[in-house]
């Protein structure tokens, strides 16, 4: 399927959501209004509203769909039947590829959590906790059984988060560092590999 083909196909509804969630990340949820998302996808304010009730609506499914996709993901990553560092990887690399694909999510996420989820009336840190508990136990269980060096697998966990969401939330800052664009494929890459190559040199004891 072309692109163009593939661009048709898909919903208005779905447009929307594409460019709410660029509009978002880039203005922030102040900074944008739904006469801005509606000039992007093509259509007037009144098309945008019979999909999306209001703002507050069309942000919290953006949020939904973001949050889903990556709980998706890990889920899958979870579910895998490999044990020990290999189901590590796997999560990470889960995370970095759903970043690395949109990295859209990355700075709605930010701004989300620097603004404590006054935006969407939840606690994104109490919606997050159940998965984060989770994989604290994972950790302690391999820690326990000598499998991984022993970490305080909270702060373990909150690292990865930084690793990954930092590079992709500050691309611009890190252009200058690195005197090169940050989000090319191969600097993804490379970056992917060396946060990766830090956990596996940090847990394994061998």
């Amino acid at each position: 399927m072309s692109e163009l083909q593939e661009e048709s196909s898909r919903s208005t509804r779905d447009l929307i959501l594409d460019e709410a969630l660029h509009c978002f990340a880039e203005r922030g949820y102040e900074g944008t209004s739904l006469n801005d998302i509606a000039a992007g996808v093509g259509i007037r304010r009144p098309s945008l509203l019979h999909h999306f009730a209001s703002k507050e609506v069309l942000y919290g499914d953006v949020f939904e769909r973001l949050l889903s996709e990556w709980l998706e993901r890990l889920d899958t990553a979870i579910a895998s039947p490999q044990a020990g560092w290999a189901k590590a990887e796997l999560v990470l690399r889960a995370g970095f590829d759903l970043f690395a694909d949109t990295p859209d999510y990355v700075r709605i996420m930010r701004r989300e959590a620097l603004d404590g989820g006054i935006h969407l009336g939840i606690d994104l840190s109490a919606t997050l906790r159940p998965l984060f508990d989770k994989a604290c136990d994972y950790f302690d269980e391999q820690m326990d059984q000598g499998t991984f060096r022993r970490h305080d697998s909270r702060h373990l966990l909150i690292t990865g988060y930084g690793a990954i969401l930092t590079y992709f939330s500050d691309a611009p800052f890190i252009d200058g560092l690195l005197d090169e664009e940050a989000l090319t494929p191969n600097n993804i890459r490379d970056h992917c590999e060396h946060v990766v190559g830090f956990f596996r040199a940090a847990l394994l004891t061998d």
